[in-house]
């Protein structure tokens, strides 16, 4: 990485730390989902960022790929999983964090194992500098057991290339016996922690998508539709609700046209397997020959709850 990239990437987690800060105070229950992700994203864009992907706004046992449709009047309640990214010229900090909106004493259990596995992971990874993906996995699983709790096994933090927010290296929040040593790069560190069977399942389509393929479409309102993701989302997620914003309820029609044909991944909601609440906590941190740089502001998650 050069400075260049450093200095994109730096800009980015500072605004989406920003962010947080802002939609932790804003956000109350019964808040529309609707208002608080066009809140999100607006100050993403105030501060000079781009939102790197829909905000995620997940409830309860939905672990994440929930975003507001442009019609959602569903509102805030339980435990609410935020998880918010911010590009710059395409380089991407992607951070999380929950809220208890139903003031529970599970809900602030859950959320403060998220919490206090992630600062274990970070500081595992800035003390050692070189370490593997297993020993990451394996604090995040202990720490979040010393609460009675376990980590959701089959998901994880993963590594962040310009304009590819999943870019293919998985970061564990287990000890999965992977020897795989982190090289330099960005990497997003994510526990989520259950109280249920620890393991998700597909949900219904979340109306956040990914351009996946190349190609084209018949009609001549879908390609106008398709020459518009490709141009301004390239490979990074995005949502019907901004296409609806951009094009109106034709959008729709169009996005599903382009998603007959292929060239769309549609990412389905993410569930506990049973049923049961689900917490998120998530750091962007940069690996570099000379140091470990943490993109997003660390000293936010110490606001957990006592």
């Amino acid at each position: 990485m050069d400075n260049k990239e450093i200095l994109n990437l730096e800009k980015a987690g500072k605004i989406a730390s920003q962010t947080v800060k802002y939609a932790r105070n804003f956000i109350k229950r019964d808040m529309f989902l609707l208002n608080i992700a066009e809140e999100i994203e607006d100050k993403i864009i105030q501060l000079g960022g781009s939102p790197a992907f829909p905000i995620n706004l997940s409830i309860n046992e939905v672990a994440a790929h929930s975003t507001p449709a442009y019609n959602d009047s569903a509102k805030a309640h339980g435990l609410l999983k935020i998880d918010i990214g911010v590009h710059i010229n395409g380089y991407i900090a992607d951070t999380a964090f929950s809220l208890d909106l139903d003031n529970l004493e599970e809900n602030k259990k859950l959320i403060n194992a998220a919490e206090a596995a992630l600062l274990s992971a970070v500081e595992l990874v800035k003390e050692k500098k070189i370490v593997k993906v297993r020993e990451i996995g394996a604090v995040i699983s202990k720490t979040i057991e010393k609460y009675g709790l376990q980590a959701v096994r089959n998901l994880s933090g993963h590594s962040i290339e310009k304009n590819e927010i999943h870019a293919g290296i998985t970061i564990p929040n287990y000890d999965n016996a992977q020897e795989k040593i982190l090289e330099k790069g960005i990497y997003a560190i994510e526990p989520f922690v259950t109280n249920g069977v620890g393991t998700v399942r597909d949900g219904k389509p979340s109306g956040i998508y990914a351009l996946t393929k190349e190609g084209n479409v018949r009609d001549q309102f879908a390609r106008e539709v398709l020459t518009y993701i490709k141009e301004n989302y390239l490979t990074r997620p995005f949502c019907s609700r901004w296409l609806y914003k951009k094009f109106g309820s034709r959008a729709l029609i169009a996005l599903k046209r382009i998603e007959e044909s292929g060239l769309l991944h549609n990412y389905p909601q993410l569930i506990e397997s049973s049923g049961k609440p689900v917490a998120q906590a998530e750091h962007t941190i940069a690996i570099t020959s000379k140091d470990v740089i943490i993109l997003t502001d660390i000293i936010d998650s110490l606001n957990i709850y006592k």
